[in-house]
């Protein structure tokens, strides 16, 4: 897919927020903007999925997000571990907090626990829960 044309289907998606689509209507005519935000999907790599927070498939926004927890709901649910739950941790960064959130909204909506804590918490604790709870998986944010 082109990324004018992904960048066209997130302004008429109705599941996209009004915010996200202002920002993305404040780029406009502005193609070199636009094919940065939308050239590609927001790879998930060795360090976790990484970017820049903004609106776009190349961003890191609420939707690519969903889009990653909604594949590791998808495996926990062919593995058919679902019951065990998920622990979710985050950091100071900007807006993980509402990624934390975002990650344990989707993954209720699969009919997955999700444990989050309740404020920041270091890496070792995450394992730690996945431990004591006995999770099926964990997610930093």
């Amino acid at each position: 897919m082109e990324y004018q044309e992904r960048y066209s289907q997130w302004l008429a998606d109705p599941s996209i927020d009004e915010e996200t689509k202002a920002e993305l209507k404040s780029i406009a005519g502005n193609d070199a903007e636009i094919k940065e935000r939308f050239y590609k999907e927001l790879e998930f790599g060795t360090g976790g999925l990484r970017g820049i927070i903004g609106a776009g498939s190349n961003r890191l926004n609420i939707y690519t997000v969903g889009k990653a927890t909604q594949g590791l709901a998808n495996y926990i649910k062919k593995e058919g571990t679902q019951a065990q739950g998920v622990a979710i941790a985050f950091d100071s960064r900007h807006m993980s907090p509402e990624f934390a959130d975002e990650a344990a909204l989707c993954l209720a909506a699969n009919g997955i626990k999700a444990y989050v804590f309740d404020a920041l918490r270091p890496t070792p604790e995450l394992s730690f829960a996945l431990r004591t709870l006995g999770c099926t998986a964990g997610i930093v944010v």
